[in-house]
């Protein structure tokens, strides 16, 4: 049986997403499935170092936003923002750190959950908008779901790849050509 074209597959795919009850983040899905491909493919290897990832970048910045909001509750003014590029400072590059890591080595894919936790959190999605943790939950399902997109994507789909023709550069007139 011929497979359909993966244009059909992914937009297919992308319909369902109409159908995610409570308010979910559906772009946080389409962050995953990209970064999947960006990353590779939904191959084992990727799929092991991006689900991690993404999961880790929605943590830290749930707890930027916990820190933000304590910061609130006792300091104004300067000494907030102070405080907020503190916390920003500190737990971005302890995040960006355990990149060091090999299981945590895709950088990228911490940035794809960081800013699918904030597009969550600070759009009010998920079933209780505006809560820190219900965000969390939220955007963990939809950020995981991605890959899992990602891997439908190239099983179901045929994929048509057009060999990229690297021609050499034409030789310009010079000292040596004529």
């Amino acid at each position: 049986m011929r497979k359909p074209p993966a244009e059909i597959v992914a937009s297919t795919l992308a319909v369902t997403t109409l159908f995610i009850p409570h308010h979910l983040p559906p772009w946080a899905i389409f962050i995953g499935w990209a970064g999947t491909f960006a990353a590779g493919g939904p191959k084992p290897e990727v799929l092991r170092r991006i689900w991690p990832t993404m999961a880790l970048g929605s943590c830290v910045a749930c707890m930027i936003v916990l820190g933000f909001q304590f910061a609130a509750l006792h300091l104004t003014g300067a000494a907030l923002v102070v405080a907020q590029c503190a916390i920003l400072f500190c737990l971005n590059g302890s995040m960006m750190a355990l990149g060091r890591f090999e299981p945590l080595s895709f950088i990228p894919g911490m940035f794809f959950g960081f800013a699918s936790y904030f597009a969550t959190y600070f759009g009010g999605f998920g079933p209780v908008p505006k809560d820190p943790f219900v965000a969390l939950a939220s955007v963990l399902a939809m950020n995981a779901l991605g890959p899992v997109y990602a891997w439908l994507t190239a099983k179901l789909g045929a994929h048509h790849h057009h060999p990229v023709v690297e021609e050499a550069p034409a030789a310009r007139p010079g000292p040596l050509t004529s």
